[in-house]
């Protein structure tokens, strides 16, 4: 069962919250994630042990990364470059936000 627990991240006055979600690792310069856990302890574990480089990024089940923004108001885009972009396929299969909780690693250890 997928980790389910209130997320960090403030944007403005409304915190982000994730109730279902997986963590994902991608190493720096991959074009495909490398891992996925149910939570941040195991996944650090992992990124440690293999001394990995990269990002470890808290998404969405059940729900698109483009789907779970737009409903959230976490875009970061106008109302016009929003109307562009939500009919381009390859921007919505690719889409991530800053407002996913998400860490930074290099030689498998968090930075600040």
């Amino acid at each position: 069962m997928p980790a389910r627990r209130r997320l960090g991240s403030t944007l403005g006055q409304e915190s982000m919250s994730l109730q279902n979600h997986v963590w994902i690792f991608h190493q720096q310069g991959a074009r495909l994630a490398g891992g996925a856990f149910e939570d941040v302890a195991s996944a650090e574990a992992w990124i440690s042990e293999h001394k990995l480089t990269g990002l470890l990024t808290a998404y969405p089940l059940g729900e698109g990364c483009f789907d779970w923004a737009q409903r959230t108001g976490r875009t970061g885009m106008s109302d016009e470059k929003l109307k562009v972009r939500c009919t381009d396929p390859a921007f919505i299969g690719s889409f991530t936000t800053a407002s996913q909780e998400h860490f930074h690693y290099e030689d498998g250890k968090r930075q600040s």
